[in-house]
């Protein structure tokens, strides 16, 4: 933890605050159901909610290009250790959230979770890892280099997922190259079980192209510093973030947009759409200088990780705490906000308040300024 009055951008903290914004309201609904732009997508395509883990990865990359600056004054030993050190905590905050309450309910009372069941990737585990190897790319190779090694990436996932998939049908749930792969090096017990099999949609392979995502917001951040506030600077973001869009579609065709699996195709539309966001946000805040609106996601930009870890802990205990036969998250529910809006909208409803108490932590932090570096 720190106090400090980091150097900011408002267009970047504002991408950044919509991005944990977005992420609280879709990763804790309030009920069974929600509505479609707020679900995932069944398996191929991609829906809003599916643009919210890569714009988060975008905006890591974006924030290093402020922090990285640094590193060129730092011996060879500090900057690895500065690296490394991060990429650790996050990665084992990540992997003790999934763990956490480290007891689980049975018809017999409390039982430990033993540590052969844990997951071990996940989201903050996957921000780590793309961290790690992005920085180390970046200080070490010229920027041309790190673009091949980027392409390189994309390529070879492809590759990978084309020649070791399911015969026929390589880029399916149960016949794709990842789960095979992560299957073999982690177990079954250690991935993911939502889709009712072993499979885990942050796992080890599938972190290869994500990591492209953080370079891609690294290089974004820097161009943005320089020439985000010219009209020049505006058209080369939406002219580039067009392009992308457009190579995702065509690549689209014979290897599919979808997030699960995180396909070279999904790298390039989802940084292609984050371009053009970022493009709006600086023709409204610093063209327009439309900035009154901005000072709500400035809150979530500000302390993005710290956020996003709050929000999880805080639901995990809401599941995990009882009301008689059922969870305090269902409890709240079922008798206040399905009671005022049954369905879809009560859903909704929840969502916003609990968005809205981790806004009001991250106001107060504000005005304290504290920034907490994780």
């Amino acid at each position: 933890m720190s106090k400090a009055t980091p150097q900011r951008f408002l267009p970047l903290d504002v991408f950044r605050g919509l991005t944990v914004c977005f992420m609280i309201i879709v990763n804790t609904p309030g009920w069974d159901t929600a509505y479609s732009i707020l679900n995932h997508a069944k398996w191929h395509g991609c829906t809003p909610t599916d643009m919210v883990f890569p714009s988060f990865l975008f905006a890591v990359g974006n924030a290093m290009s402020f922090s990285m600056r640094k590193f060129a004054e730092l011996d060879n030993t500090t900057v690895l250790a500065k690296i490394f050190r991060r990429t650790i905590l996050i990665f084992l905050l990540g992997y003790l959230m999934y763990w956490l309450p480290f007891v689980r309910h049975t018809d017999t009372g409390l039982e430990f979770i033993p540590i052969s069941d844990t997951r071990i990737l996940g989201v903050l585990q996957r921000i780590a890892l793309c961290y790690c190897f992005g920085s180390l790319l970046i200080h070490y190779l010229p920027k041309k280099a790190v673009w091949i090694v980027s392409a390189v990436l994309l390529l070879g996932y492809w590759a990978i997922m084309y020649a070791f998939g399911q015969p026929g049908d390589p880029y399916s749930l149960t016949g794709n190259a990842a789960i095979s792969f992560d299957k073999l090096v982690l177990g079954d017990s250690h991935l993911y079980h939502g889709e009712g099999i072993a499979f885990d949609p942050e796992g080890l392979l599938s972190t290869l192209p994500a990591i492209v995502n953080v370079i891609a917001g690294y290089y974004t951040g820097l161009f943005i510093q320089e020439h985000g506030k010219t009209a020049l600077g505006r058209t080369r973001l939406l002219q580039m973030g067009g392009l992308l869009i457009l190579v995702a579609l065509v690549w689209n065709t014979v290897f599919p947009i979808n997030k699960k699996l995180w396909t070279s195709s999904y790298v390039l539309f989802t940084v292609g759409i984050d371009l053009w966001i970022l493009a709006i946000l600086i023709y409204v805040i610093d063209y327009k200088k439309q900035e009154r609106w901005t000072s709500f996601f400035t809150v979530f930009g500000k302390n993005p990780l710290f956020l996003y870890l709050l929000s999880e802990v805080l639901v995990i205990f809401l599941y995990f705490f009882q009301v008689g036969d059922m969870s305090v998250h269902r409890w709240i529910n079922t008798y206040i906000f399905q009671a005022i809006l049954p369905g879809k909208p009560g859903s909704l409803l929840f969502a916003l308040v609990y968005m809205l108490l981790c806004w009001s932590v991250g106001k107060i932090l504000d005005k304290k300024r504290i920034y907490i570096r994780v």
